[in-house]
C-alpha cells in the first residue's frame, strides 16, 4: 500500500472533517472567556488539545465498534471493518491523539491537566451508552459540550463564574445530541439487528425526528439565553436569528441526511463562533 493511500485511510479513519463541529464552540469558549481574542500562544495550545482529543475521540469510537460497523452494510466499507487498516494501526491514531491532546494540556494553565482525563473518560464511555440507552444521543452531544468548557477553562484557567460557558456548553449538547438523531436516521434497521439502542431504532425515524427538533429548540433557547445574558449588538443578534433558520432549515432536510449533517452543521458551528466574536 502507498503512503499517500495509507495516509489517506487514516485521515477517512478520523474524519478529519468533522473536526470542524468542534473547534468553532471551543474557540467560542474562549472568545468569551477573554471578552475578546485571547493570544496567539493560548488559542495554539487550545487547537492543538481540541485536534488532539477529537483524534482521540473518533479513533475510540471506530475501535469500539468495529464489529457493529462490519455488520452494517452502510459502514462496513470503513477502514478496520473493510481491512484497509489495521487494528494496531488504529490504535496507534488513539494513542497520537492523546499524547497531542496530554501535550496541550500540559501547556495550558494547571488545571487543563486536572481536568484533562475527564473528555478522555466520555470518549471511553459514549460508544458503550449506544449498547445500553437510546439516549446515547446526549453522550456524543456532552462530548463536544465538553469544548467550549475546555476553552473557557484554558483561557480563565479556573472553574469559577462559568455562567456563559455553560449556556454555550448547553447548546452544544442539544445542538450535536439533535444531529445525531438525524445522522441515526441513516442506520435505522440494522441497529435494531445489532443491538445499538439509537433513537430511531426504538421510536422509528419519524417520531425519533420530533425528539430531534426538540433538542434543537432546546439548544436555541440556551444560545438565545446566552446572548441576552452575556452578548450585545445587532450583529450577534442576527447571528441567533441565523443559527435558529439553520437548525430549521436541517430539521425541513432531514431526510437528506448527508446535506442536513455535514454542510448545515459545519454553518452553525462558525455562526455561532461568529456571533460570540461580535457579540463579546
Amino acid at each position: 500500500m502507498s503512503t499517500a493511500t495509507r495516509a489517506g485511510n487514516w485521515a477517512s479513519f478520523v474524519k478529519v472533517e468533522h473536526t470542524l463541529f468542534s473547534l468553532p464552540v471551543m474557540f467560542a469558549g474562549a472568545v468569551l472567556a477573554a471578552e475578546g481574542l485571547p493570544g496567539s500562544g493560548v488559542l495554539v495550545w487550545i487547537l492543538l488539545a481540541g485536534v488532539g482529543a477529537r483524534t482521540l475521540a473518533m479513533a475510540l469510537n471506530r475501535l469500539i465498534d468495529r464489529r457493529v460497523d462490519a455488520a452494517n452494510p452502510r459502514t462496513a466499507s470503513r477502514e478496520l471493518p473493510s481491512g484497509k487498516m489495521s487494528t494496531a494501526e488504529g490504535w496507534g491514531i488513539a494513542t497520537l491523539g492523546l499524547l497531542v491532546y496530554a501535550l496541550a494540556c500540559w501547556n495550558l494553565p494547571p488545571i487543563c491537566r486536572q481536568l484533562a482525563p475527564l473528555p478522555v473518560l466520555v470518549f471511553v464511555v459514549y460508544p458503550y451508552l449506544k449498547r445500553i440507552t437510546p439516549f446515547a444521543h446526549l453522550g456524543i452531544g456532552t462530548a463536544l459540550a465538553l469544548a467550549p468548557l475546555g476553552g473557557w477553562v484554558a483561557v480563565r484557567g479556573d472553574l469559577e463564574q462559568l455562567g456563559a460557558a455553560w449556556l454555550l456548553a448547553a447548546f452544544t449538547l442539544f445542538w450535536v445530541a439533535g444531529f445525531d438523531v438525524i445522522y441515526s436516521t441513516l442506520d435505522q434497521e440494522s441497529d435494531r439487528h445489532t443491538g445499538i439502542r439509537s433513537l430511531p431504532a426504538w421510536l422509528g425515524s419519524h417520531n425519533a425526528l420530533r425528539v430531534s427538533a426538540g433538542f434543537h429548540t432546546l439548544a436555541m433557547i440556551a444560545l438565545a439565553v446566552l446572548y441576552s445574558r452575556f452578548l450585545t449588538g445587532p450583529i450577534a443578534g442576527f447571528g441567533v436569528v441565523l443559527v435558529a433558520l439553520l437548525l430549521f432549515a436541517e430539521q425541513r432536510l432531514a431526510d437528506r441526511v448527508n446535506l442536513a449533517f455535514f454542510q448545515i452543521n459545519i454553518a452553525v458551528g462558525f455562526a455561532v463562533f461568529a456571533l460570540v466574536m461580535f457579540g463579546v
